[in-house]
C-alpha cells in the first residue's frame, strides 16, 4: 500500500472539506477549490481529516493513490496560507508594472511585452525588478510564473532576463577570440 497515499490529511482550522461523489470540495479563509476523482480512489471526509482510499490494487489506481493525496494537501495549504513564487528581473532597463490584469514588461524588445494575468493569481511588483506570482493553486501559480520566466529566459553569457529567484544560472565563458584580438 502507498506510504503517501495511507496518511490522512489533516484538516487546520478554518479550513472544512466536502465530499459528493468523486468530487472533494476544499473551502478555507482564501478561497474554494475543487478536484475530481479519478475511478477506483475515494475520499471520506471526517471530523478534521481527510482519508484518501483505493478500490483495487490495479497498477493505475495504486499510482494515482499517492498523487491525489498530496493534490489535496496541497489544496488544504492553498486555501490556508496560499503559494508564492518569487522572480527577479535582471537587465539594464528590464522592469515590470501592473496595470489592472495586465503586467507590462519592458525585456529589451522594441516594444513593451503584455502579459494577461488570469483569474485566481495575484501579481506583485516590488522595485520594477522583482516580481511575486501569489495564488492559492499551487499548479496555477507554477505554471504562470513559468510562462512570465518563458518571455524571456536568462541569458547564460550576461545573466540577463527572468529567473527565478533560488535559480543559479550557470555563466558561460564569450568568445574566446574576442579577447585575443583586444591585446
Amino acid at each position: 500500500m502507498s506510504r503517501v497515499g495511507r496518511k490522512p490529511i489533516e484538516l487546520p482550522d478554518k479550513v472544512s472539506g466536502a465530499v459528493s461523489g468523486q468530487s472533494l470540495r476544499i473551502k478555507g479563509p482564501k478561497g474554494e477549490l475543487t478536484i475530481q476523482l479519478p475511478d477506483g480512489l475515494s475520499a471520506k471526509a471526517e471530523a478534521k481529516t481527510i482519508v484518501v482510499a483505493r478500490a483495487s490494487e490495479d497498477r493505475l489506481v495504486r499510482s494515482e493513490h499517492g498523487l491525489f493525496r498530496n493534490l489535496i494537501a496541497n489544496m488544504v495549504t492553498g486555501v490556508q496560507t496560499g503559494f508564492q513564487r518569487d522572480l527577479e528581473i535582471s537587465g539594464v532597463g528590464y522592469k515590470a508594472e501592473v496595470d489592472g490584469r495586465t503586467l507590462v514588461l519592458s525585456l529589451g524588445f522594441a516594444r513593451p511585452v503584455r502579459f494577461e494575468i488570469p483569474q485566481g493569481i495575484d501579481v506583485d511588483v516590488d522595485k520594477g525588478t522583482r516580481l511575486a506570482v501569489k495564488g492559492i493553486d499551487k499548479h496555477k501559480v507554477g505554471l504562470v510564473a513559468a510562462q512570465i520566466r518563458g518571455l524571456r529566459p536568462p541569458d547564460p553569457y550576461k545573466a540577463k532576463g527572468i529567473k527565478y529567484v533560488d535559480e543559479v544560472v550557470r555563466r558561460k565563458a564569450g568568445k574566446a577570440g574576442a579577447t585575443a584580438a583586444a591585446s
